[in-house]
């Protein structure tokens, strides 16, 4: 909620600054305020990083300048852009002896979730989903999406411009081959690519005698006059109660790791790892409370740590201990030639650090492995799982609450989308400790829930009318914990068609949640028992069956999953990863079914010769019966269906008004 009444001028704030005991000038608050907008905040607390002595009309007139200095510089992604953006791209391109550039949808640190500052595509192109990557070159230029985004891309981008590519049908690395004139020399930010992608773009170029040229420069920071500030929110301290493990133990348990491999260090660029390692948590990015940075961890569990020092909480320095050596950002690239000419054994992670750390690590002995935090980050605690627990049962309610509110309020016929999503934020919010969503709603009605990674906008923003589905695929997070869940409900009758099609969906759900598997087991094992029903009748849904989850960190995770694509490592006790089958009919609906769920060991089968795991959910939350087809479901499935129900109304009982309490039993009676 804004504080704003009006802006009272530098002078003013100076003098409120000064008797605060405040040390910065109005200079450097309006510096810092520029990172604030560029880290678009959800609340103030940003205005520690101010002064920690605030009193109300300090709070306001802060508050004030950020609104206004917001609107000065705000960035329009509402409508389709402009065509002269890509001229200028062209021509400053042709100014630097470039034949073309690769503009991804990532930051430095290949994050899922970026500022605004890093969406480079977006303003480029006007695709906003959360992957993807242009090819620009003198005469054309295309765009590669994956399976989840091929509709909205259509809708967002200029086809007549953008050529769209499915990215695993039409490879870029293959099209760049294809594409690029002989001898040319494509472009790249060596920041926005890991040296796994660079080295596959290189070789792409090579093949037509071309050359991959890295810049020093982005040519798109320079043809982007109203380019948002590198994004600066408050840096704090993971309470110990959810992090389950101090920052001393993990770090002393990956650095062991490194010594028995005869590793001196480890370079991180990933800012989730980093947050898990150090048990902290900030705000640089919408829906993942991290904040961005770089690290070094060393054989002997040192850690120097590369951060905008204008983000860290007051206290927070000493609270990490003397371990923790916090440096600028601006000296991790000398730190790295350091180690580079000291011939240091160092590994780095191929697939999520920049090319650019390559480069500078130039004379290093690097061993090119995974992210040494990412499997351990991955394994949860019992703390963890508790934390993730208790923030489901949380969660369970505001939604269920949700869903009560709209069997209501949809079909009177004047509730959209924008309006449904709202209020199940507002539900989560009444609920406590909500910090954020984990990523965007994706509330979706008809034909729009077809577009499996649809967002709402004021131009496509539909009412939800009779006879049409409603997905709703959402969540929080919590201190606690980081949920995940989609419910798809009928308003109004449905279609024989549409149960038929949920049902199969429901199927396959069911088939994951009581998956038995021996360890060793990966997701893609598992994957087929989600699509089977689907399969049988020639139907299938073209994204991942599920994706990893962290502990109030990404609402995506490795490096475990359920896909057909392959990749990911054994399941094991702890992971936390989703199980959301889907289906979708272009121009009609859509249907996603959502739980997330945690690998345990199962203790209980007499006579099991191997280890074997299992699945326990962790969602709570109605499936919507009246798309129920009950003829084509087993009674195991039924057993299923019914048992979770049966639980879900008691754990989310308590707190419920009489009112919800009666629509929960109806919603979760057996069949």
């Amino acid at each position: 909620m804004s504080l704003e009444s009006g802006y009272d001028g530098d002078v003013a704030l100076t003098a409120l600054l000064s008797a605060a005991g405040g040390e910065k000038n109005i200079d450097t608050v309006r510096a810092l305020i520029d990172g604030v907008n560029g880290a678009a905040p959800v609340d103030d607390s940003w205005m520690s990083l101010v002064t920690p002595r605030l009193d109300d009309k300090l709070r306001r007139q802060l508050d004030a300048l950020r609104s206004e200095m917001a609107a000065a510089g705000a960035v329009d992604f509402s409508s389709r852009p402009d065509r002269q953006r890509l001229q200028q791209l062209r021509q400053h391109l042709a100014d630097t002896g470039l034949d073309g550039f690769l503009v991804p949808r990532t930051d430095e640190h290949q994050g899922e979730f970026v500022a605004p500052r890093a969406e480079r595509l977006r303003w480029l192109t006007g695709f906003s989903g959360s992957a993807g990557l242009a090819i620009v070159l003198a005469e054309t230029a295309a765009i590669f999406v994956d399976g989840r985004y091929t509709l909205q891309v259509r809708q967002q981008a200029d086809e007549t411009v953008f050529l769209p590519l499915h990215l695993i049908d039409s490879p870029p690395d293959k099209w760049i081959a294809d594409t690029l004139p002989k001898g040319g020399r494509i472009g790249y930010d060596p920041w926005l690519h890991s040296q796994s992608a660079a080295e596959r773009f290189a070789k792409a170029a090579e093949k037509v005698g071309g050359e991959l040229v890295p810049v020093k420069a982005n040519p798109i920071d320079a043809v982007w006059k109203n380019q948002p500030a590198a994004p600066i929110a408050p840096i704090h301290a993971h309470d110990l109660v959810f992090a389950g493990k101090s920052t001393a133990d993990k770090r002393r348990e990956i650095a062991d790791f490194l010594s028995e491999d005869g590793v001196d260090a480890a370079v991180l660029t990933q800012p989730d790892s980093i947050a898990w390692l150090l048990n902290v948590r900030g705000g640089d990015v919408r829906h993942t409370p991290l904040p961005q940075s770089y690290a070094i961890l060393h054989r002997d569990s040192r850690v120097e740590w590369f951060v905008d020092h204008r983000k860290l909480i007051t206290g927070l320095t000493e609270e990490l201990g003397n371990e923790i050596a916090v440096q600028p950002v601006n000296a991790f690239g000398e730190k790295l030639v350091e180690l580079g000419a000291s011939k240091a054994k160092v590994v780095v992670d191929p697939a999520t650090a920049a090319a650019y750390v390559f480069e500078r690590l130039d004379g290093a002995d690097i061993r090119r492995k995974e992210d040494p935090c990412t499997l351990p980050k991955a394994i949860k605690n019992d703390a963890e799982i508790s934390g993730a627990r208790a923030a489901h049962l949380r969660d369970g309610k505001a939604l269920t609450k949700f869903l009560r509110w709209f069997a209501t309020a949809a079909p009177e016929g004047d509730l959209n989308e924008i309006g449904a999503a709202e209020r199940l934020e507002a539900f989560r919010a009444e609920a406590g400790d909500l910090r954020d969503l984990s990523f965007p709603t994706i509330s979706s009605t008809g034909p729009n829930g077809a577009v499996v990674h649809y967002h709402a906008t004021p131009e496509t923003n539909r009412v939800i009318g009779h006879g049409e589905l409603y997905l709703v695929d959402s969540g929080a997070q919590y201190p606690d914990g980081t949920t995940d869940v989609t419910r798809t409900v009928a308003v109004g009758r449905p279609t024989a068609e549409m149960k038929d099609r949920f049902t199969r969906v429901l199927k396959g759900h069911i088939a994951i949640a009581t998956a038995r598997f021996p360890e060793g087991t990966t997701g893609l094992q598992l994957d087929t028992l989600a699509r089977s029903a689907l399969w049988q009748a020639g139907l299938d849904f073209d994204h991942g069956t599920g994706h990893g989850v962290g502990s109030y960190l990404g609402v995506h995770e490795g490096p475990h999953r359920i896909s057909k694509g392959g990749g990911g490592v054994a399941l094991r006790p702890g992971m936390v990863v989703s199980n959301e089958p889907g289906y979708y009919k272009a121009e009609e609906y859509g249907i996603r079914i959502e739980n997330l769920v945690v690998v345990t060991r199962c203790n209980h089968l007499e006579g099991a010769e191997r280890t074997t795991f299992e699945f326990e959910t962790l969602t709570l939350a109605p499936i919507d019966l009246n798309l129920v087809e009950k003829s084509l479901m087993t009674k195991t499935e039924i057993e299923w269906l019914n048992a979770y129900h049966a639980r879900v109304r008691t754990e989310l009982g308590d707190g419920l008004t009489e009112a919800e309490q009666n629509w929960l039993d109806i919603a979760t009676r057996a069949i």
